[in-house]
């Protein structure tokens, strides 16, 4: 009996540290006509950022310097995310200092709610507003997260070097 209970501990431990598959979503970009399906990124990681409602200068330097350098992470779909209203989107998008802004949208997550889903924590205190703290979920190329980054504040961001170098120690296992 002993030996089966070890054998059936062994099983749920293993069933509950495998990597879940996120379910299918997609969301519309407000700074072109695109949109984003999950589905349609299979094959390759995908790189969920979270970024604050609101107006925030670590937000556009973030975004700004994965625009630059995003071209050099093949097979990895950027995907930056706000919950903001559209016009306060396209507002924020035009103080991007990146040459490539036309080469990545962002996409509206109206009321944080693919946040939620994704159980990013809710209750940062921001320019007299409650927000999702900001985020970077990594997906493989299966839709299964892999990797997560949640900062503790506006300005603790994952970096494009660590995502680099996340990525190229996933891609080894």
């Amino acid at each position: 009996m002993k030996y089966l209970k070890t054998v059936l501990a062994i099983i749920l431990f293993s069933v509950n540290t495998q990597a879940q598959i996120m379910q299918d979503f997609t969301l519309k970009s407000v700074t072109d006509k695109s949109s984003f399906s999950l589905s349609k990124s299979k094959g390759k990681f995908v790189a969920l950022h979270f970024l604050l409602k609101t107006e925030c200068p670590y937000c556009i330097r973030h975004t700004s310097e994965y625009f630059e350098k995003a071209t050099s992470l093949s097979n990895v779909v950027q995907v930056f995310i706000k919950p903001d209203n559209e016009q306060e989107i396209k507002e924020w998008a035009k103080k991007l200092t990146s040459k490539n802004t036309t080469a990545l949208p962002i996409y509206q997550d109206l009321d944080a709610k693919l946040a939620d889903q994704f159980n990013i924590p809710n209750g940062y205190a921001f320019h007299g507003q409650v927000v999702h703290y900001p985020a970077l979920i990594l997906l493989n190329e299966n839709g299964e997260e892999v990797f997560r980054y949640v900062g503790k504040n506006n300005s603790d961001r994952f970096s494009f070097e660590k995502l680099k170098m996340k990525i190229e120690e996933l891609k080894v296992h």
